[in-house]
């Protein structure tokens, strides 16, 4: 999964660093790989550092051990002070009980590279179709983690647009008011002239919700 999400993210324009105990594991990534390989052990502080931890804004805990996932994880939140951050576990059970100390966790049994870099990265935003005007469009876009349980209604007084469709687990359809935001949802919203660029930011803060 390491090499995965390394290469995923490389060929999208991201820096990568890469840790590895085995430096023989690098040999998974293609040629033009063009992101940083370390040899150490991902809960050393001096790893870490070697991999730009202290100028990253994710870190994604993906070996084959609980343990050091989990520890890499809170590490590199507690020490470092990354907020994204992400642990795989491979014991769905053990995840709740590290999910309750506040590191987000994919068990492999029920989630794959998808969901990690959902936790990882800041929403994206896609124009689906755009009138010939220019007058209208339709634009996709995934809310990040503070919009879980937020009304569609809510979201479209706070995006100023309607939200017209969701994609949910694969399963497209016509939004309600009273649906809320759900982990991995995918918005479909109606613009106007405005620049589809402003949804992406306000999506990429917690929503402003009044009391």
């Amino acid at each position: 999964m390491g090499a995965a999400l390394a290469i995923n993210l490389d060929r999208q324009g991201h820096s990568v660093s890469l840790i590895d105990q085995n430096p023989d594991a690098f040999r998974r990534l293609p040629s033009d790989f063009s992101g940083r390989r370390v040899t150490g052990n991902g809960f050393d502080r001096d790893t870490l550092k070697q991999a730009g931890i202290e100028d990253a804004y994710a870190f994604a805990a993906v070996s084959s051990g609980d343990n050091s996932n989990i520890i890499a994880a809170r590490v590199v939140r507690e020490t470092f002070g990354i907020e994204r951050v992400v642990a795989r576990i491979y014991d769905p059970a053990r995840a709740q009980v590290y999910e309750r100390l506040g590191i987000p966790t994919v068990a492999t049994v029920r989630r794959t590279t998808e969901a990690v870099l959902s936790w990882m990265m800041p929403p994206d935003i896609q124009v689906v179709w755009r009138h010939e005007t220019g007058k209208v469009s339709l634009v996709v876009a995934r809310p990040s983690k503070e919009w879980y349980g937020v009304s569609f209604k809510t979201v479209a007084d706070l995006v100023s647009a309607p939200v017209v469709f969701v994609n949910r687990l694969g399963d497209l359809q016509v939004a309600a008011n009273d649906l809320v935001v759900q982990e991995n949802d995918e918005l479909y919203f109606a613009l106007g002239e405005g620049p589809a660029e402003e949804v992406r930011e306000i999506l990429t803060r917690p929503p402003q919700i009044e009391g």
